[in-house]
């Protein structure tokens, strides 16, 4: 890759599209969510499908909204860590072989 910056702006770059199946508990637990959910929107009816459809949609906006922060926050963190190695030169310790 040669211009990160460039890729990321035309949405070459997708930290998103990412898969489970190297963790087969994350897999397994996402078969059972997939499971449990086709099971009572098929088996629930009037007011409780109702219901149960808005928690679905709900928990999918908060889980993306959070998903989100935690991009921003990680992607801040990066940018503290680049900064602070190659602009902020401050240690404990002073350097004795530096002159001063």
């Amino acid at each position: 890759m040669t211009n990160f910056i460039e890729e990321f702006y035309y949405g070459n770059l997708d930290p998103q599209a990412r898969s489970t199946k190297q963790n087969k508990t994350v897999q397994k637990q996402m078969e059972v969510l997939m499971l449990n959910e086709d099971f009572l929107t098929e088996n629930l009816s009037g007011e409780s499908k109702k219901k149960f459809l808005e928690f679905c949609n709900a928990w999918s906006v908060v889980n993306g909204e959070s998903n989100l922060d935690s991009f921003i926050m990680g992607f801040r963190l990066g940018a503290k860590f680049t900064y602070d190695t190659f602009v902020n030169e401050t240690a404990p310790f002073q350097d004795l072989l530096k002159e001063v």
